[in-house]
């Protein structure tokens, strides 16, 4: 991120210095009433880790960057894809040639390679973990998709629950970090409001993390009758430090429409309410896919 900041400054610098044009035209498609960035906003790179605020964007159309949204790598995840992959594939490159420049024989020259495949090993697992394949959505009226890839690892019936108002169903993912670390919207909704809470990096695994672990909860309610209350936790792990969500509160979002991500291996979860015409379609142990598994069923 620090990385990402830095070369906003030098960006943002060059722009003005050198496409004034540019910046100007931006500045009249720019939307929002004011600034919520901690820094000047030129065009929709700016706003980048600030989406879940009311702050300046712009329209799909006047964009253009939208592109980036239509690759099939995680958005919010190119800059890591891009340095770590240059930095793993130069590492590799350089071990390669080292190993033939040095010419060495017997098991140093096995040595060398095997390091400059490790390397290329690893460059490829970064790439597949930024992975963003499309999904195909089930869109049928009282269908709840997960949220998340990964495996379900608990479905808990909880008594009562503040938002839901109501006795309700947890169900626990867990993100490893061979998974798509993407997040879907499990039903047609408007977001409510979002709750951050700090906390600790326990492994996500652990039914510890859920409570002690850093974790943003996204409050949304059904867009059609009744309207269910449901509630989308991100939780960092151990090796996750970073929740990225781009929604905030009075957001329309469609079923199975990205809204983030979390970094590195994580855990998803979902609270639903435990309604009478509740049909769970999951069990512990399931594999899942965000977006297009389905999680439970409203039979009304």
């Amino acid at each position: 991120m620090r990385l990402e900041q830095a070369w906003g400054c030098w960006r943002r610098w060059y722009l003005k210095t050198f496409r004034p044009r540019y910046v100007a035209r931006m500045a009249e498609l720019r939307k929002g009433h004011r600034n919520q960035c901690p820094h000047e906003v030129l065009d929709s790179r700016d706003v980048k880790f600030h989406l879940n605020h009311d702050g300046y964007y712009w329209d799909l159309q006047d964009d253009p960057f939208a592109w980036r949204d239509r690759l099939p790598f995680a958005r919010a995840g190119l800059a890591e894809l891009f340095v770590l992959s240059l930095l793993l594939a130069s590492a590799t490159g350089l071990v390669s040639w080292l190993n033939l420049l040095l010419n060495p024989a017997g098991l140093a020259a096995w040595i060398g390679w095997f390091t400059a495949a490790a390397l290329g090993v690893i460059g490829l697992l970064i790439v597949w973990f930024f992975r963003d394949p499309q999904r195909a959505v089930p869109d049928d009226p009282g269908l709840v998709v997960s949220p998340a890839d990964g495996t379900v690892v608990l479905i808990e019936e909880l008594d009562d629950h503040e938002f839901i108002d109501g006795p309700a169903v947890l169900i626990g993912i867990f993100l490893s970090i061979f998974n798509v670390h993407i997040n879907r919207v499990p039903i047609p909704a408007r977001v409510l409001g979002m709750r951050y809470q700090p906390g600790k990096f326990l492994n996500a695994l652990s039914p510890r993390s859920a409570r002690e672990n850093e974790q943003l909860a996204v409050r949304i309610e059904g867009s059609a009758p009744p309207h269910r209350r449901m509630i989308v936790r991100q939780i960092a792990g151990a090796i996750a430090r970073r929740i990225v969500c781009r929604v905030k509160p009075g957001d329309e979002l469609d079923v199975g429409e990205r809204f983030g991500m979390i970094k590195l291996g994580s855990r998803t979860e979902l609270v639903l309410p435990r309604d009478s015409g509740i049909e769970i379609r999951t069990h512990v142990g399931q594999k899942v896919k965000a977006g297009s598994s389905v999680l439970a069923a409203y039979i009304d």
